[in-house]
Order: C-alpha cells, then structure tokens, then sequence
C-alpha cells in the first residue's frame, strides 16, 4: 500500500474517532441540559458495561447458549452484592476474583 494510502487512511480513521467525541462537546458546551438527561446520561456508561459482560457471563459455546453454572456466572452475584453495597471498586473487585476462584474449584 503505497504511503499516500497509509496516510488517508490514518486521517479516515481519526476523523472517525475524533468526530463522534467532539460533536456533542461542541453542541452542548455552555448549554445547561435538563436533569432527565444529565441522569440518562450518567446511566449510559453501566448499560454499556452490562451489555458488554452479559454473553461472557451468562454464554458458553458455539452456537452460544446460556449457562446458568458457569463459575463467571455463580461469580458475578457476590461482586454484584459488594458493588451496590459498598459501591467500592476495589472490594467489588476482590470479591469477584474470590468468588470466581471458589466457583471454579467447585463447580
């Protein structure tokens, strides 16, 4: 691929990433948003975490199926307990790591 290539594509690929951040900064700065919005927002980053979590907890094989013994699965309530109580991410971690390796020399 010749370096002109290269380079368009470097440019592509950064307009790509830059855009889709700087947009709604530069449409919304200054602009004070409604609370609905500021709380929908402030939910966006778990709904993105769960959806990306929830086939490698609760899925298994190919084609995929749900497996409700998976120790990622067993593991997943005690850390989900620790992090609505403590809201620790420290403490949500290390109960994950010890329920995952409990469940996994169990099951």
């Amino acid at each position: 691929m010749p370096t002109r290539d290269y380079l368009l594509l470097l440019a592509g690929m950064a307009a790509v990433t830059y855009l889709p951040r700087w947009l709604p900064l530069a449409l919304l700065a200054g602009r004070r948003l409604p609370p609905w919005l500021t709380e929908w927002l402030e939910l966006v980053p778990a709904a993105i975490l769960g959806a990306l979590l929830a086939p490698a907890i609760l899925a298994t094989g190919e084609p995929r199926r749900i497996d409700l013994l998976r120790p990622e699965f067993i593991a997943a309530f005690p850390a989900f307990f620790v992090a609505i109580k403590s809201r620790s991410l420290a403490g949500t971690v290390v109960t994950g790591m010890l329920s995952f390796w409990l469940a996994k020399t169990w099951f």
